[in-house]
């Protein structure tokens, strides 16, 4: 019977979720992940991956059908990481947009955790949702995404409260600007300046009381924390903001 720890990184093909793979992957974990679309780059030898879509109760069977042998002995870890955005006015937002962002968002995190709990609760596992500083504090043009990520910190607490009892807890973080694709795709909505990328990203780090925006592999080292019982065992409950102190400063200021 092996003793390695396994873990489900949900969103593993890019951004955060590629970064988490390699983390936990280097810490000697077995890794399992899935995304709807291909990892670039490619993910670590002996990572096992799956093209599917979380979002659709079918997809997860499949998934857990997939796995299901190589974590007969338990789940150690899951971690909610898949996310779409769009970044548009909520007037101008269709019901089909917005059912797809909570879909993913939202309503997967729920499925997944639901269809994996038993083998969460036989290892005593952890889970850790990736919020969003865009649970606490916003700005226009990204309404259907702050949504699900608020309802993610909610969640989150109805699930640390409902397992605790079976010794699985259930943690999110709040990443704030992280250098994904995602992010360089929302900095079209007019929020900062600049005619380029580059001078839109640096703006925004003017923002950041750190002047910096987030590497991927920084967002990862606090999921791998949050996910290790050895680190963070009396952790439940709680959502932890990684944002460099964007939330720390008054907008009036």
């Amino acid at each position: 019977m092996s003793d390695q720890k396994t873990v489900l990184i949900t969103g593993a093909a890019g951004g955060v979720g590629h970064a988490t793979v390699i983390r936990f992957h280097e810490q000697g974990w077995q890794v399992f992940a899935v995304d709807i679309k291909d990892p670039q780059p490619d993910l670590p030898k002996g990572v096992s991956f799956t093209s599917l879509d979380i979002s659709k109760p079918a997809d997860i069977q499949k998934l857990k059908q997939h796995f299901l042998d190589q974590i007969a002995n338990g789940l150690h870890a899951l971690v909610n990481n898949a996310a779409v955005q769009i970044t548009k006015p909520l007037v101008e937002t269709t019901a089909e947009e917005w059912d797809r962002v909570h879909a993913v968002n939202l309503r997967a995190p729920f499925l997944v955790t639901t269809a994996f709990y038993p083998a969460l609760k036989k290892a005593w596992g952890s889970i850790v949702n990736v919020s969003s500083v865009h649970a606490l504090a916003t700005s226009a043009g990204i309404g259907a995404y702050a949504s699900t990520k608020g309802g993610l910190l909610a969640l989150t607490r109805a699930m640390a409260i409902e397992f605790g009892s079976d010794n699985v807890r259930v943690n999110a973080i709040l990443p704030g600007a992280t250098d994904t694709p995602m992010l360089a795709a929302g900095l079209s909505r007019g929020h900062v300046k600049g005619e380029d990328l580059n001078k839109r990203k640096a703006n925004l780090a003017e923002k950041i009381l750190l002047k910096r925006i987030a590497t991927p592999q920084e967002i990862a080292r606090i999921i791998y924390f949050l996910a290790d019982s050895q680190q963070s065992g009396y952790i439940t409950g709680q959502s932890i903001v990684a944002d460099g102190g964007a939330l720390a400063r008054l907008s009036t200021e």
